[in-house]
């Protein structure tokens, strides 16, 4: 069997890598032997392990999944993925799970070692700005106002690093305004106060420092919008129609202005969706579920309790074929 070895030190990895067969390895008894597939080598190598510490690694074939350094491995990727210095490390709260997935799939393959081109760059800080504005400003100690924004200023200086691998302090305001401008989802607003410029996440918060009536404009008649509905999955359906349209972590349940049509960009609906609810605003409003519309025209409200009852979907309908689906309130 071929293994690799490498060797640790406590305060940082060194990694010295040298092919050698198994019968051939010696052991000193102070070094610890666990032997890990290959493919996890890239989470292993963000973890501190022990004083002194040996971690050879196998292909994934080499190990039976019942075996006990299947289980070790398995469990040390796991805690690795939790406690790995990077910008999602500090809190694994709802409104950032999927979101992280779709990101890291994004940017798989792009900028090893900070490079990759100027434009996985862009979309790699957009997406790190979108994690940090809607989800993380508090517990990263940013002064976020009720309206959502903050200094870009105190942004470029926290120590984190964007999916492309490039330290955010290393960005410029020039690379904020620009991810600002390629974002086809219209996720942020700039503003310039005198000399400073601030930007804020319009919609999708889970902090619970902004306030919705600074962050959004209220919808006060079922005239001012033509279509409110709410993207979903039929795997979902069952609990929502049990038990209502939960915002979850976040501030607010999520609507789009529009269907998810082919070639046009809809914010506040994933693309993938297979199922539309549609809201009846004017019985919402006249029962007085409070209503709101964010600057990239995402209809967001609060419900009641966190909750939008059942009695208030219009219609429900499979996408993209458009078929009503029967329910009862």
């Amino acid at each position: 069997m071929r293994l690799r070895s490498f060797g640790y030190s406590s305060e940082k990895f060194k990694t010295n890598p040298q092919n050698s067969d198994a019968s051939s390895v010696g052991l000193p008894s102070s070094f610890l032997f666990l032997l890990v597939p290959y493919d996890m080598w890239a989470s292993i190598s963000g973890i501190r392990i022990l004083d002194r510490c040996r971690i050879y690694l196998a292909t994934s074939s080499t190990i039976h999944k019942r075996s006990p350094c299947f289980a070790l491995a398995a469990s040390i990727k796991n805690n690795t993925n939790s406690n790995m210095s990077s910008p999602f490390s500090h809190s694994s709260r709802g409104g950032r799970g999927l979101e992280m997935q779709n990101d890291r799939e994004r940017s798989r393959g792009r900028g090893r070692g900070g490079g990759g081109s100027s434009k996985d760059r862009i979309d790699a800080l957009g997406r790190l700005l979108t994690r940090i504005l809607r989800h993380m400003a508090s517990e990263l100690n940013l002064n976020m106002r009720t309206d959502g924004f903050v200094k870009v200023e105190d942004l470029l200086k926290l120590n984190m690093k964007t999916f492309a691998n490039v330290p955010l302090r290393s960005h410029t305001v020039d690379d904020v305004k620009e991810a600002v401008r390629k974002d086809n989802k219209q996720r942020f607003s700039l503003l310039e106060e005198g000399e400073e410029l601030l930007i804020r996440a319009n919609q999708g918060h889970t902090i619970k420092t902004v306030e919705s009536e600074n962050l959004l404009k209220a919808i006060l008649s079922p005239d001012e919008i033509t279509v409110c509905v709410h993207g979903t999955y039929k795997k979902n359906l069952d609990s929502i129609l049990e038990s209502g349209l939960k915002r979850m972590q976040r501030l607010h349940v999520h609507f789009s202005s529009g269907l998810p049509t082919d070639g046009q960009v809809i914010s506040g609906m994933r693309r993938d969706v297979n199922v539309l609810i549609f809201l009846d605003v004017r019985k919402a409003l006249e029962e007085g579920m409070k209503l709101y519309i964010s600057d990239n025209r995402v209809i967001l409200t609060e419900g009641f309790d966190g909750v939008i009852p059942v009695k208030y979907f219009e219609r429900i309908e499979s996408w993209p074929d458009r078929r009503s689906i029967p329910f009862q309130t």
